[in-house]
């Protein structure tokens, strides 16, 4: 393990988290910003993470193709409840619940700081809703908060993630989708 890939991959995390916290603070729910993703700093995501890191591709992704799974995105998403593979059990009887408002919004908040901080300057307030389309058909997501996302990014896309990132627009979108069949009395 390279010393510069330590230096670099923390810095990548750092900045990561520093955009999640500015975006949780903005949409109502600091505290989610400043504990975010605190597991990367763990022996078990933190060294793996930067024998892979590469600068290029995710090292989950260099990880899993070098030994076809990755240790680091098995803890990760086993201990962090804003990524939809926390709360999905294919052996539940619900197996995609719904994820509650405050773990849905920092889903919201990472991708959209992922998305800058991985795109660099190629970055644009439209790349988080392609990338969201774009790996659709591989979520196993509730259809409530999948829906939810959606909504966000795009209006994120269209109007910026300053104007979209608003406590009270963010729950009142959220609550329009996860009460969806509550709502809808009509049969």
């Amino acid at each position: 393990m390279k010393k510069i890939n330590i230096l670099k991959h923390l810095h990548t995390v750092n900045k990561h988290r520093f955009y999640v916290f500015i975006y949780c603070v903005k949409a109502g729910i600091p505290f989610r910003g400043l504990v975010h993703d605190l597991s990367k700093y763990s022996p078990e995501e933190f060294i793996s993470s930067c024998k892979y890191f590469s600068g290029k591709l995710s090292p989950i992704v260099m990880e899993k193709k070098d030994i076809g799974y990755s240790k680091a995105w098995l803890h990760h998403k086993g201990r962090n409840k804003h990524h939809w593979e926390y709360w999905y059990d294919e052996f539940a009887p619900e197996k995609s619940p719904i994820i509650p408002y405050k773990y849905a919004v920092e889903m919201v908040c990472d991708g959209l700081a992922a998305s800058k901080v991985y795109n660099g300057k190629n970055w644009n307030k439209d790349l988080q809703l392609k990338y969201w389309l774009k790996t659709k058909p591989s979520r196993k997501i509730n259809l409530k908060i999948e829906q939810f996302l959606e909504e966000v990014f795009t209006l994120c896309a269209n109007d910026g993630i300053y104007k979209t990132l608003q406590r009270k627009k963010l729950k009142k979108l959220y609550d329009k989708h996860v009460n969806i069949a509550e709502n809808n009395t009509e049969v």
